[in-house]
């Protein structure tokens, strides 16, 4: 919603913000319909549909929220340094997180999530210098999974680590490759 909501619009948003993330949590989010999240936010159909378009419109907004997924890009410094600010505020939002990127969300909130993080990888790695390429785009598929592999096992409590551990983990996994692609490019 554009501009500055008041408190009711507010609180009513994350009322079904809040309500969709207990439901996935619960039953996961292919089983959750519209009229469960209306029944669990105690709000009626058309104040449901005035903020948002469906289930997943709740969803994407929960995850256009989460604003370390837009870090600023920097070519300066270690490559990936948003890896452990990211891992330090889904500690923090471990909970939501799980909803929208654990093995209980759906596929297509998984793939969005997916998306904006090849976005920041590829803009990243473009900004060091490295080439418009097949070899670009195979390189931003290997950091991503590997991210994402760390991030949704860890929230799913598969591992245990501490957001550091993950950190020097992903770097130790996807470093020398990038550093590789980069020096070739």
């Amino acid at each position: 919603m554009p501009g500055n909501p008041d408190r009711r619009v507010r609180r009513t948003r994350q009322a079904i913000q809040r309500a969709l993330v207990e439901l996935v949590l619960e039953k996961g989010y292919e089983a959750v319909t519209v009229t469960d999240v209306i029944d669990r936010a105690d709000v009626g159909r058309s104040t449901f549909y005035a903020h948002f378009d469906g289930k997943q419109a709740v969803l994407f907004a929960n995850l256009s929220e989460m604003a370390f997924l837009r870090p600023a890009i920097s070519a300066d410094g270690p490559p990936f340094a948003f890896s452990r600010a990211m891992f330090e505020h889904v500690l923090e939002q471990r909970r939501l997180v799980r909803a929208l990127l654990g093995r209980r969300s759906g596929r297509a909130v998984t793939a969005h999530g997916e998306q904006v993080l090849r976005d920041l990888v590829r803009d990243e790695l473009l900004a060091r210098g490295a080439p418009a390429s097949m070899s670009l785009e195979l390189t931003v598929t290997c950091v991503v999974g590997a991210f994402m592999a760390l991030l949704v096992r860890w929230v799913d409590e598969e591992i245990t680590a501490t957001p550091a551990e993950l950190d020097e983990a992903f770097h130790a996994a996807v470093g020398p490759g990038v550093r590789e692609m980069l020096a070739r490019e």
